[in-house]
């Protein structure tokens, strides 16, 4: 499995509704790309409070990585890549992903 991890540092003006249609856009890619597993979406509650600037992200599970490939070439992510880089901090400098393989 991989786990696609994004997190993002969004511009201090957007509303938590403006953050919310993003992660709801983001969720409208579920049952389009097959292995994509499942997508989980929210703002950090950690404790320890050492988000640096990254309040909000995502994580999407794939079966493998052709299912990754699949799901970064499809057009609605591709869509919302583009908004989600317009409204982080310095554009593309405010989202951090990591890849990480699970195996099974």
């Amino acid at each position: 499995m991989i786990r696609h991890i994004v997190l993002i540092r969004f511009q201090p003006e957007l509303s938590g509704e403006s953050i919310a249609a993003l992660f709801a856009e983001l969720h409208q890619i579920e049952g389009k790309v097959v292995g994509l597993l499942s997508i989980v979406s929210g703002k950090s509650e950690s404790p320890e409070q050492m988000e640096r600037g990254y309040m909000h992200g995502f994580v999407v599970d794939f079966t493998d990585w052709t299912a990754l490939q699949a799901y970064q070439d499809h057009p609605e992510h591709q869509v919302l890549g583009a908004k989600l880089t317009a409204a982080a901090t310095g554009g593309k400098d405010g989202i951090l992903c990591f890849d990480l393989f699970i195996p099974a």
